[in-house]
């Protein structure tokens, strides 16, 4: 499975707001420093966070971002239902042959297992805080 780069970007961004501390003010560029990104490509990927109640912004001279909670209850499910679209395991991208048996049936099938992969996806990661991954991000650092 493999999502796209928002998801990734996302909890970067978060992870980064979370080792600024409580109130911390980033700016758009200091977080798009650390992702080697685009200023404005962050700040489009935080507005999405902010619409989902994960960050907050400041505006004006000496402005920025920080969470909007603390970083044990924001998790990797919060950014991923926040910046993903869609399944990560696509369905067709035409309909298959009704004049098979399996291009009748397969569809039906698929769906059922790709809901239960997507279902499974999302239980772990709502496991896993941004707390979490500083803390990991921080023991990697250490060692």
């Amino acid at each position: 499975m493999r999502l796209s780069s928002r998801c990734t970007v996302a909890i970067h961004a978060l992870t980064l707001l979370a080792r600024s501390g409580d109130g911390q003010l980033q700016s758009s560029g200091e977080i798009a420093d650390s992702l080697s990104s685009n200023p404005v490509a962050v700040r489009r990927l935080l507005g999405q966070l902010r619409d989902a109640g994960l960050v907050v912004s400041v505006e004006g001279h000496g402005g920025g971002w920080r969470l909007a909670r603390p970083a044990r209850r924001i998790s990797l499910r919060d950014a991923y239902l926040a910046v993903e679209e869609g399944p990560v395991l696509p369905g067709y991208a035409h309909p298959p042959s009704e004049m098979c048996v399996v291009g009748r049936n397969m569809h039906a099938v698929l769906d059922e297992e790709f809901e239960q992969a997507e279902r499974a996806m999302l239980d772990r990661l709502a496991r896993t805080t941004i707390a979490t991954m500083l803390a990991r991000v921080l023991e990697r650092e250490r060692a």
